[in-house]
């Protein structure tokens, strides 16, 4: 063979193998060599050692070593063929395993016979089930580890991701043969770099993490590829923020006679600690002459409306116009309502009755009547309105700012980088960003996923927040519990309070999606289907005014109503005209009604940590005790019910945010799966390579402030670059 490069087509390392080749270019989507060299081991299985398998799993693929006890082969008949079975009894560090092995004459029988002696040990790959009370490896491929396969294994035998009929070793064979043969492999850290950050050269790393011989080779490269990983990512996001700051804006100075200080003068609480902080410093952000871009981020109920409603009045003392964009239009009804409720007075300029400093607060959703659309748009392009609230709509082409000076961002996840950068477009010059989330992120998940964006905590909560008791109802166990949960939601009624059902579904047609994020997936990421309906509002809601909750004033809320009547039936459970309602999780964040004491979920199994977490921040917010029951048919034991267990052990939103990330694929919390990158995060995992990804941004700022092009490590910089014109960078900011 003559040498090859990472661009040269993988055909080169396959030779005449062209359905493995196949296999790997469709079923693993590596088309180079460079891809193959990338595609790292799973895991590793120690060649010279029994393998432990404490506790197998039905349906689990794996692969083992182990001594051979036995081997015996018989005839049998497949209709009028006659065939042989050989069955491989092993020995592991845990259970013994059984291996069947089919021949279709007696001389590949015997050759079973002669490769898997009693004594000698072999590898094989396969599903573990169970027959009979022992358990076996169902469609196995495997070799005797002394025989000619077994020569070319390192000590430290890698485990890759496959694909169906390609086999651990296959891959194997072949990222040995283009070890041996690749030049020209580009090395992101120049010799002096590999000094300054102890890593080792890329060849090495890449023939010590395909084939190593002990763990140490082993770590010496992973640390090397997750280092390398987070300081490319690292760097991608630092030069973002000096872009940024390299970019004009319209300073939005702080006045002390506007209407910021109005209202200020007649809040009836004192801020916290927090909000003060985080408001002085996001005072003077606005008033640079280059563009704030700040992430606040804080529990449910911490106030963080209330910081930007300040940060918005201060951009219109300055002459300029604030925009809320809001990912329903159930929030941003819910926020126009609230901001302007706050304001009173101060939100009615040019209106008789509205105090001098007023200004205008105006709505604007894709449901308004074409004649009110019309009134909202004329009163933000010529500027009389000062704060402006709404949903997708914002974004239209139509809609014209005469002076937009600051955009804030509600529920950030829920919008892609290209609607965000969609409204500040609309801006003459670059405006002031803040963006907003409940949904608490790790440290180094907001590093990861949001580090272009500087960061603001608000841990605590504001006076008049009752603490919220949060219990799992397992039908599974005590299927008669769920009487009890509607005779507490009766005894709430009676005290006065007001209480939410909320369900997966709208109604029980199977083939309507639901309004959770259902987070149930397999080992391959698809989703299970469950066993058995889900609750549906329509359904429940019919069930329970006939049933349990009858006489109860109930109404039914979700996401298919108009728009009018989800508005109407928002207010009337605000105003208390209605005791129970049963929703979707359009409730999940912006609503505010305080004397709402219970929720009840139902199938709360079928959402996501975070949402769970969000749902129940609607509760316990006017000083009264909240309950959240969440209802259930998952089992003990299962990820589902140790998700619920969780969420009730905790109401601390970091705390779960951790326990969320390490039960979901950690693509889904990084959104890469909607990237259109191929892969996300490689090697680097956010929880577990905190220190290497803090150490990452110290080294990518040192780097820059000292090369700012990286003209002295060219192939670092061509890295940067191919991240940034990739989605990947997309990914990032998506979060």
């Amino acid at each position: 063979m003559v040498a090859i490069t990472p661009d040269s087509p993988i055909g080169a390392v396959f030779g005449n193998h062209h359905k493995k080749r196949k296999l790997a270019e469709e079923g693993l989507g590596l088309k180079t060599v460079g891809d193959l060299l990338r595609h790292f081991p799973r895991r590793y299985v120690a060649a010279t050692e029994l393998s432990e398998v404490a506790t197998p799993v039905v349906g689990e693929q794996l692969t083992i070593v182990g001594e051979v006890r036995s081997c015996d082969s018989a005839p049998f008949f497949s209709g009028n063929r006659r065939q042989f079975r050989t069955t491989v009894r092993l020995r592991t560090d845990g259970p013994d395993f059984s291996v069947t092995l089919f021949s279709p004459y007696q001389g590949q029988a015997d050759r079973h016979e002669a490769e898997f002696r009693p004594g000698s040990r072999a590898v094989f790959t396969g599903k573990a089930k169970q027959f009979r009370g022992s358990w076996q490896l169902d469609q196995p491929h495997g070799f005797a580890m002394d025989g000619p396969e077994g020569a070319t294994l390192s000590k430290l035998m890698p485990v890759y991701p496959l694909t169906a009929k390609l086999y651990t070793w296959d891959l194997q064979k072949v990222v040995s043969t283009a070890l041996d043969l690749v030049t020209g492999v580009p090395d992101v850290f120049t010799p002096e770099l590999r000094e300054r950050f102890e890593v080792l050269s890329i060849m090495q790393a890449l023939r010590w993490i395909h084939a190593p011989d002990e763990w140490s080779e082993l770590g010496a490269a992973q640390k090397r590829f997750r280092f390398e990983e987070a300081l490319v990512l690292q760097l991608v996001l630092a030069r973002r923020r000096a872009a940024h700051r390299q970019q004009g804006a319209r300073s939005r100075a702080l006045r002390t006679d506007g209407v910021l200080a109005a209202f200020d003068a007649r809040l009836p609480f004192e801020l916290t600690q927090g909000q003060r902080e985080i408001g002085d410093l996001v005072a003077e952000e606005l008033g640079r002459d280059h563009p704030m871009n700040r992430l606040l981020q804080g529990e449910v109920g911490s106030g963080k409306t209330l910081v930007a409603l300040r940060a918005m009045l201060q951009v219109v003392d300055a002459g300029g116009q604030a925009a809320l964009l809001a990912p329903t239009e159930v929030l941003a009804q819910q926020h126009h309502r609230s901001i302007t409720a706050m304001l009173g007075d101060l939100a009615q300029g040019g209106m008789l009755g509205g105090a001098a400093e007023a200004t205008t607060v105006v709505l604007l959703t894709g449901s308004m009547g074409k004649a009110a659309r019309q009134e909202a748009m004329l009163r933000i392009v010529t500027g009389e309105a000062g704060i402006v609230i709404g949903t997708h709509a914002l974004l239209e082409d139509k809609v014209e700012f005469a002076d937009l000076g600051l955009v804030v961002v509600d529920e950030q996840h829920r919008f892609g980088v290209e609607q965000r950068a969609a409204l500040t477009d609309k801006a003459g010059t670059p405006p002031h960003v803040l963006v907003m989330t409940a949904t608490p992120i790790p440290r180094t998940v907001a590093m990861t996923v949001f580090g272009d964006l500087e960061t603001s905590v608000l841990s605590e909560l504001p006076a008049g927040r009752a603490p919220i008791q949060t219990n799992v109802v397992p039908l599974a166990e005590q299927p008669a519990w769920i009487e009890r949960v509607w005779q507490r939601v009766r005894e709430e009624v009676e005290k006065g309070h007001q209480v939410y059902v909320v369900c997966p579904r709208i109604s029980g047609d199977s083939g309507e999606e639901g309004e959770s994020d259902q987070v149930d997936l397999d080992e391959s990421g698809a989703e299970i289907a469950p066993k058995r309906a889900l609750a549906a509002v329509e359904e429940v809601h019919a069930d329970l005014t006939a049933g349990p909750l009858a006489g109860l004033r109930t109404a039914i809320l979700h996401g298919k109503l108009p728009p009018e009547e989800k508005d109407r039936t928002m207010r009337a459970f605000a105003a208390g005209d209605v005791d129970v309602l049963v929703s979707t999780t359009v409730i999940e964040v912006g609503v505010d009604v305080h004397n709402a004491t219970t929720m009840v979920l139902l199938d709360a199994d079928r959402f996501g940590v975070s949402q769970l977490h969000q749902l129940r921040g609607r509760v316990g917010r006017g000083g009264l005790p909240g309950l959240c029951l969440l209802v259930s048919h998952a089992e003990a034991g299962s990820p589902a019910r140790e998700r619920l267990d969780a969420v009730a052990a905790t109401t601390d939103g970091f705390e779960l945010s951790r326990v969320d990330l390490e039960q979901r694929r950690e693509g889904d919390v990084l959104g890469a799966s909607q990237s259109g990158f191929r892969s996300g995060l490689v090697s680097l995992r956010v929880l577990r390579d905190e220190k290497t990804i803090v150490r990452a941004r110290e080294a990518a700022e040192a780097l820059l402030s000292e090369d700012p092009g990286l003209a002295q490590a060219p192939d670092l910089a061509a890295a940067v670059v191919e991240v940034e014109r990739s989605a990947a960078s997309g990914f990032m900011e998506k979060g």
